[in-house]
């Protein structure tokens, strides 16, 4: 009996025991919503849609801009030239004088910005307001331009803003001024010892007298005037110098001095004195060159070569050559001023009386012959040949 009563008795403890258990699932079993159930999803089909017709539309145009509107008495400015920069071409020079207030804004520039060819201002004018540059024609960065009838000198103005203060900042732009000095080939030198008329290559000149003096650059044959005054460094510049005496007695003609100048004028520096002394050539002597006189092969022609060259720091390679000729009678003798000597291990005159250029080295002074003159400008004629451009050889 009493096993019976103790098994009751347990089943009756575990049944209490299960009983919450079993009403808190049965609880939220009623709360849990109906989940459908899950469908897979059907196959899509994709199909490209064809149209009879192009599409018409199109972007929309931009909105028209209205035209600005001002006031009855608005006045719209137009833009000036300032004329703030002038110049003057000197004989030898140029000069050009920029106001400070170079855009015509009411605001000065600063000296420092403003250049004629990458050279400062030479000073400032206190009381023009103004920058003033000089330079010589081959200067400051000048190019030469040759024409039919005339050479020009060009310059160039420039203006290069800094920045504004400590800032990266400018409120003006560059500007650029283009400067050209003209000369004419064909014109007389203001110089009172130089007067030559200057022509392409060559100049002549015929006295009153009908006495015709000729400077000319010749080919390599001697046998033509040369239609090119271009050379290269090396290269053997070619020069016949000869008098037309027409209703005179026959003469002879002689140099007595060359000189080499980078612009028409025998007063400036640059210059060589290659040839003087009443006729020695020096270059030879000088520098080592193979300049010389020729061998005459008659009295009223005179020829000679000069080993091309060009002045130092001058990138322009232009020379001018302006020499003083002679004529005198061709059946005087010669003597210290009257002579054609080239320099060769020694003095050497071009006919063989090699005794007269023993004055070379010292001073050939007047001597007793005299030009045949009426005046001295008549008989000894300075001419020149010019501008002949010497450019380096191509490495």
């Amino acid at each position: 009996m009493k096993p019976l009563v103790r098994i009751i008795f347990c089943l009756f403890c575990g049944a209490s025991a299960a009983a919450p258990e079993l009403y808190w699932n049965a609880r939220f079993e009623d709360q849990i919503p109906d989940q459908p159930e899950v469908q897979e999803p059907a196959a899509v089909v994709q199909e490209k849609q064809s149209f009879h017709e192009p599409l018409t539309w199109k972007f929309p145009d931009p909105p028209a801009e209205e035209p600005p509107q001002f006031p009855p008495d608005f006045e719209l400015k137009v833009p000036t030239a300032t004329n703030s920069v002038s110049v003057i071409c000197g004989e030898n020079s140029v000069r050009v004088e920029a106001k400070k207030d170079l855009l015509g804004i009411g605001k000065p520039v600063q000296a420092a910005d403003v250049t004629l060819g990458g050279c400062p201002a030479t000073r400032e004018d206190a009381e023009a307001q103004a920058l003033v540059f000089e330079s010589e024609l081959h200067g400051c960065g000048s190019q030469l331009l040759l024409t039919e009838d005339s050479f020009i000198y060009a310059f160039t103005l420039l203006y290069t803003p800094s920045p504004l203060g400590d800032s990266q900042i400018v409120r003006t732009t560059d500007v650029t001024v283009s400067i050209q000095c003209h000369y004419q080939r064909k014109h007389d030198v203001s110089s009172e010892q130089l007067k030559p008329t200057w022509t392409p290559f060559s100049d002549t000149k015929a006295s009153e007298d009908s006495l015709y003096f000729s400077l000319r650059l010749m080919t390599d044959n001697w046998q033509f005037a040369r239609p090119s005054a271009e050379f290269l460094l090396g290269d053997m510049m070619k020069f016949e110098v000869s008098v037309k005496q027409f209703h005179h007695v026959p003469l002879r003609v002689t140099v007595d001095s060359c000189v080499a100048t980078v612009i028409p004028n025998v007063d400036t520096v640059p210059r060589y004195a290659f040839l003087g002394n009443s006729g020695c050539l020096f270059d030879s002597q000088l520098t080592g060159s193979s300049s010389r006189f020729l061998p005459r092969s008659q009295d009223d022609t005179l020829q000679f070569e000069v080993e091309a060259f060009r002045f130092q720091q001058d990138d322009s390679g232009v020379i001018y050559i302006t020499c003083s000729l002679k004529a005198t009678a061709a059946t005087a003798a010669l003597d210290a001023t009257n002579k054609a000597c080239s320099f060769s291990n020694g003095w050497r005159e071009t006919s063989g009386n090699h005794q007269v250029c023993n004055c070379c080295d010292t001073d050939c002074g007047t001597g007793n012959q005299n030009p045949l003159t009426r005046t001295d400008a008549q008989w000894e004629q300075e001419t020149a040949v010019g501008p002949i451009i010497v450019k380096e050889k191509p490495l």
